[in-house]
C-alpha cells in the first residue's frame, strides 16, 4: 500500500506596502524578467471566442549558481587526487544551488545509476494519467533480461507473474533488478520515450534511455537472444567470446558509453528532483521514499554518513573483466539533521583498486559533506521531504 503524504500550504502574508509602491516594484520586476504580452485563453472552439486573461506570460531568467565553498571544494580535489584513477565527483547544495566537483562535465558509464531516469519517465507518465503506480502487469519468462533479476523467480508457469507497476519500481529502485527496469521501460513506450521524458524536462547530460539486456550484451560484445534471460546461458555465450571480441566491445563502451553521464548533470537532476520541479508532489515523495529504501551500496555512501543523517539513493555497479571493474557508482541525497539536503555523485569509470578502497573514497566524500556541513551556520534551509533514517542493509550486486 502505497502511504498519502498530505501537504499544507501557507497563504503568502498580504504586503503592507502603498499600492503604488507594489505597482512599481512589479514594473521593475517585469523589466528584470520579461513580460510578454497578455496570453490568449480560448475558452471554446474558434479564435473568435478567444478572451483576453489579466495572467502576464514571464519569461524564466536563471541566476547563475553561487561558487562552491572552497574548503568543500579543496577536500574533494584531494580526495580525488590520492585515488589516482579517473574519478567524478559532484556534490550540489539543494536549496543554495552550488556545485563542487571534479570531472563533473566528463561522461562516466551510470550502469544502473540510469535506473533513476526510467523511474522518473514512470512517475512522470503516472503524473500525465498515461500510467497508474497499482495498474496491473504481467511479467512472463519473455521479459528476462541478465544479471541481477531476483524478481524473475517469481514467474512460475505459462501465464507468468501477475505484478503492478509500483512493485515493478520497488524493485528497480530498491533491489536494482534489471529486469523489472526493462519492463518499466517497456510500460513507458520504449527507451525513446524515457528519453524524451529527459528531454522535456530540460534534463541533459543524463544518457539514452536503454535496457539493461540491450546494454549489457553490447558491452560484452553480444546480441541480445531471449534465452539469455537464464544466467547459466548467458555466462556460457560470454565465456565462448574470444577475449580480443570483449576488449574491443568494452572499450567500444567506455570510449561512448550509451548509459553514460555527467556527475553534476546528475547531482543538479537530483537536487531539481527534491525541489518537486520535475514532477508531482506526490510523485516526488513516491520516488524519494522508494530511493531511501535501495538496499544496494551499504558500503558506499551510506557508510560515510553518521547518526541522525539519512539518504535516498542509487547504485550502479558493472562487469568486471581483466581486473578492473567498470561503473562503479553511488548517486542520491543525503539530508542533515536539520534537513539541508545535498545531492551527491561518485562515479569511478574503470577502477582496479580493491572494493574496500572504493568504498572508502564513496564514504570519504559523504564524511566531507558532513564536514563542511558542521562547520557552516544552521538555520538556512527549507523543508526538505521525508527519506528514511540511516539502516543496514546486505551490500547486493548492480
Amino acid at each position: 500500500m502505497i502511504s498519502r503524504v498530505r501537504y499544507r500550504m501557507r497563504r503568502p502574508r498580504r504586503s503592507r506596502a502603498p499600492k503604488a509602491a507594489a505597482i512599481a516594484g512589479l514594473a521593475a520586476l517585469a523589466g528584470v524578467i520579461g513580460v510578454g504580452g497578455w496570453a490568449a485563453h480560448d475558452r471554446q472552439a474558434g479564435p473568435e471566442h478567444a478572451e483576453l486573461t489579466s495572467t502576464p506570460k514571464i519569461t524564466k531568467v536563471s541566476l547563475p549558481a553561487p561558487p562552491a565553498p572552497p574548503a568543500l571544494q579543496e577536500k574533494i580535489e584531494q580526495l580525488a587526487e590520492r585515488y589516482r584513477e579517473p574519478v567524478g565527483i559532484a556534490i550540489t547544495d539543494v536549496s543554495a544551488r552550488w556545485t563542487a566537483q571534479v570531472a563533473g562535465d566528463e561522461v562516466f558509464p551510470q550502469q544502473s545509476v540510469s535506473k533513476l531516469w526510467v523511474a522518473l519517465a514512470v512517475m512522470h507518465a503516472v503524473d500525465r494519467g498515461q500510467l497508474r503506480l497499482d495498474q496491473p502487469v504481467t511479467l512472463t519468462k519473455e521479459d528476462r533480461s541478465v544479471f541481477y533479476q531476483p524478481i524473475t523467480a517469481k514467474i512460475r508457469g505459462p501465464n507468468g507473474y501477475a505484478t503492478s507497476v509500483y512493485e515493478l519500481l520497488k524493485y528497480q529502485l530498491t533491489e536494482s533488478d534489471n529486469a523489472a527496469n526493462d519492463k518499466l521501460i517497456a510500460e513507458v513506450g520504449g527507451g525513446e520515450a524515457v528519453s524524451r521524458v529527459m528531454a522535456e524536462k530540460g534534463l541533459e547530460g543524463l544518457g539514452r534511455g536503454e535496457t539493461e539486456r540491450d546494454l549489457q550484451t553490447r558491452a560484452a560484445g553480444l546480441t541480445w537472444k531471449p534465452e539469455y534471460g537464464l544466467t547459466w546461458v548467458w555466462k556460457a555465450a560470454r565465456e565462448e567470446l574470444p577475449e580480443t571480441v570483449r576488449d574491443q566491445a568494452l572499450e567500444a563502451y567506455l570510449a561512448n558509453p550509451g548509459d553514460g553521464a555527467k556527475p553534476a548533470a546528475i547531482t543538479n537532476a537530483l537536487a531539481a528532483l527534491h525541489r518537486g520541479e520535475l514532477l508531482s508532489p506526490q510523485s516526488t515523495e513516491a520516488m524519494l521514499d522508494l530511493m531511501a529504501q535501495c538496499r544496494t551500496g551499504s558500503s558506499r555512501l551510506r557508510a560515510g554518513l553518521p547518526s541522525g543523517w539519512s539518504i535516498a539513493h542509487k547504485t550502479g555497479t558493472g562487469p568486471d573483466w581483466r581486473g578492473a571493474s567498470v561503473g562503479i557508482n553511488d548517486v542520491g541525497l543525503i539530508t542533515a539533521p536539520d534537513g539541508r539536503t545535498y545531492a551527491v555523485a561518485v562515479m569511478l569509470r574503470q577502477t582496479r583498486h580493491p572494493v574496500g578502497a572504493r568504498q572508502a573514497l564513496m564514504q570519504a566524500v559523504a564524511r566531507a559533506v558532513v564536514d563542511y556541513w558542521r562547520t557552516t551556520p544552521k538555520g538556512l534551509s527549507v523543508p526538505d521531504r521525508r527519506v528514511a533514517s540511516l539502516g543496514s542493509a546486505p551490500e547486493t550486486a548492480r
